[in-house]
């Protein structure tokens, strides 16, 4: 039955959820993970239908819908599981497994990989925060109790933002669905039912948004979806907003001292690719506009390397709304714009757009696609490291729209000459999710990070205020930086059905490690 936002906020017994003992909260947590092994193949299907009724064609598969759903929030139920543990076991939060002085009044906090679990998962990745002040963390079980309205975003539905704001937060939550994902959100009523029967726990109707954000009595409203309508939101209450709402996102290709090899370029054009074609485009993160020197010898290597990987991964169906008339805009602002057709143009929504040599004022700088569309901006700067990492980030800074996530390719050699260059650059950047030869998007994958813009005000925002906690529970976090060994290979699209198996493993890694 659909319940009100009054209704589902009346369900609501905030200051009993607090009082819920670590031993019962470890047996929810148990029971959700054996709730996502019942029904994560009715999830998976519930995603996939959705998403090919929008594209037209059967190019979603159940394990991509899976992925996209459970994956997220078995993370953040891992995560969950090992701090009430370690609360359990010794009275105490998690350590980071290192903490830096950078000198400036902020710190470094190394923070994954911490639980056993993530030893075997984050193979050579190393995730950092970046904190103003003296790092501190605090217990979820000496936070407050609350309600909190989760306004679920429209371009995935994993529900992290309402575990981690139980979990993390110590808050009961009120979660209403975005209408693409009404279906997907009955069969996560069924996988939370122990959070509900707790009454920490609830589901408003998706016609609800306008009441939802109107009750009196909330702690705080969690959005992700655009920039308009959070900023509609702050203007109709005065509950506090925490939101994420995208950008235009970029890839920075460091030169490096040695050419890379072919393979490397090849690998590397790739991983851009697959990433902007996941979802369909329709990824908070996904780098949209990478930049080069001009003065790179291999850029137009890279170019058509990046050419070559749109034509031949395989096609992924655009289905976000309104992902016809923004492609239409940015074809109208660049004519010179490559429509490139993987599997021969056969399947409909497909079609890749790529824009090279942008002009560093042009749309498709100042504009968020949230589709198959990626530019290239090259910086008439000498091709070194000490003055290409500079430039960029000021033009990462200054002109593309947005602080949410940034990529860095730079191969291990170059970094290590050149190691002071970029930690300046890692500093300097204004983004929440800064990723090292990886995708900005896995920050968000990973429950020890945290997801949001950097430092935007309530006057004046693109990508959000705020952002969503991280396991450990540090306070002032400023960014996430995801670290990845310049030859790792991630998730590529090369083959429809290796790709559909790989997901596969990790789907089942995920929910194998639940027992």
């Amino acid at each position: 039955m659909t319940q009100t936002a009054q209704e589902a906020f009346a369900q609501l017994d905030p200051q009993a959820w607090t009082k819920v003992s670590i031993e019962e909260r470890l047996q929810i947590l148990a029971e959700i993970q054996a709730n996502m092994r019942q029904y994560g193949a009715e999830l998976g299907q519930a995603e996939m239908a959705m998403k090919n009724r929008l594209t037209g064609a059967d190019l979603y598969s159940q394990t991509d819908g899976m992925l996209q759903t459970l994956v997220a929030v078995g993370n953040v139920i891992n995560a969950s599981t090992f701090i009430y543990q370690t609360l359990a076991e010794t009275g105490k939060m998690p350590e980071a497994k290192s903490i830096r002085d950078l000198g400036d009044g902020t710190f470094e906090v190394e923070v994954f990989p911490t639980a056993p679990v993530d030893q075997m998962t984050a193979a050579t990745q190393h995730g950092y925060l970046r904190l103003v002040g003296q790092p501190k963390q605090v217990s979820p079980l000496d936070k407050e109790a609350g309600i909190i309205a989760v306004s679920g975003a429209g371009n995935y539905s994993s529900s992290i933002e309402t575990i981690k704001a139980i979990f993390f937060d110590n808050k009961t939550v009120i979660h209403k669905a975005h209408r693409l994902n009404e279906a997907t959100d009955k069969v996560w009523e069924k996988i939370f039912a122990p959070l509900v029967e707790r009454k920490a726990l609830s589901f408003a109707g998706v016609d609800y948004s306008r009441d939802l954000i109107q009750l009196e009595g909330l702690d705080a409203i969690y959005f992700t979806g655009s920039t308009a309508v959070a900023k509609n939101i702050m203007a109709s209450t005065d509950t506090p907003l925490v939101s994420e709402c995208g950008g235009n996102n970029p890839a920075i290709i460091v030169p490096g001292d040695r050419p890379w090899t072919a393979e490397e370029i090849k690998n590397q054009a790739e991983l851009i690719v697959s990433i902007s074609k996941g979802n369909g485009g329709a990824a908070c993160g996904r780098p949209q506009t990478f930049i080069t020197s001009k003065q790179w010898v291999q850029r137009e290597e890279f170019l058509d390397a990046i050419r070559q990987a749109a034509q031949s991964t395989f096609a992924v169906g655009t289905y976000y709304p309104k992902s016809a008339d923004v492609r239409e805009a940015f074809l109208a602002a660049h004519p010179q714009a490559e429509i490139i057709k993987p599997e021969g143009g056969q399947y409909p929504n497909t079609d890749f757009l790529f824009i090279p040599d942008m002009d560093k004022s042009a749309y498709g700088v100042t504009h968020e696609a949230f589709c198959q569309i990626m530019g290239e901006v090259a910086l008439d700067v000498p091709a070194t490291a000490e003055a290409f990492l500079p430039a960029a980030t000021a033009f990462a800074n200054d002109e593309l729209l947005g602080t949410l996530g940034c990529m860095i390719l730079i191969d291990d050699e170059t970094r290590a000459n050149h190691e002071a260059s970029f930690q300046t650059a890692l500093s300097e950047l204004n983004y929440g999710g800064i990723t090292v030869n990886t995708t900005p998007p896995m920050v968000w994958f990973n429950a020890y990070l945290t997801w949001g813009g950097c430092k935007e005000t309530k006057e004046n925002f693109v990508s959000g205020i705020g952002n969503f906690g991280n396991a450990l529970n540090f306070e002032q976090v400023e960014k996430s930086i995801l670290v990845e060994q310049f030859a790792a290979t991630g998730f590529l699209y090369n083959d429809r059905q290796a790709t559909d198996a790989m997901n596969q493993q990790v789907i089942n890694f995920t929910l194998g490690n639940m027992e």
